[in-house]
């Protein structure tokens, strides 16, 4: 190999270990903004970050499918005002990003705590495994979340603690039924639940 012919596979290396840099710390940013949304109830932006055929399965309550209907599962939940509290942390990520092929998966922990003043106040977590695809808008390619599924293992009242046990998953939202049926079976705990990983090794 010819020194012109090395530099320039040293340089293609180096433009992919670039790409594949900016593609984790973009993808990084994009769950980040996700759990920044949810915590001020700001539906339409939440929604916004999923692809056009994105789906979003969380607790086992069903699969919907596309972004309009993520759309209409947030924006059925409770609005952000006085007295509502909505935390949501992601944290711990493990990603594995296919440059080329502008695709991605990965798994997060998210921490939740969730009130409502007078009424109810609860801490939850659960884990993320979701996968990533880099579409065009605008002119240009932005990652977008091709399907969100949020897999709870615990929920449990702020005052009693895991020790006595977990509120038990809400199983449905009235008025809007999913396209298709969950993907796991599944309860909190007490109950022992581990979300399928999408990978075997790191």
């Amino acid at each position: 190999m010819t020194d012109t012919a090395a530099l320039l596979e040293r340089i293609e290396q180096l433009e992919r270990r670039a790409q594949a840099a900016e593609d984790y710390r973009d993808l990084v940013n994009l769950q980040g903004a996700y759990g920044y949304y949810v915590d001020k109830g700001l539906w339409d932006q939440a929604a916004d970050l999923f692809a056009a055929e994105g789906t979003l399965e969380i607790a086992g309550r069903g699969v919907y499918v596309g972004r309009e209907r993520v759309r209409a599962y947030l924006r059925n939940l409770p609005a952000y005002g006085h007295g509502t509290l909505y935390n949501h942390m992601q944290l711990q990520p493990v990603l594995h990003i296919d440059s080329a092929a502008g695709i991605a998966k990965g798994r997060w922990r998210t921490l939740m705590m969730v009130g409502r003043l007078g009424h109810e106040g609860r801490w939850g977590e659960a884990t993320y495994e979701n996968a990533y695809l880099r579409e065009a808008h605008d002119g240009s390619w932005h990652w977008r979340i091709a399907s969100l599924r949020g897999v709870v293992n615990f929920y449990t009242e702020y005052d009693q603690g895991w020790h006595r046990g977990g509120v038990p998953l809400l199983r449905a939202i009235d008025g809007l039924a999913p396209d298709r049926p969950p993907t796991l079976d599944y309860e909190a705990y007490p109950e022992p639940v581990i979300a399928p990983f999408h990978y075997d090794e790191v």
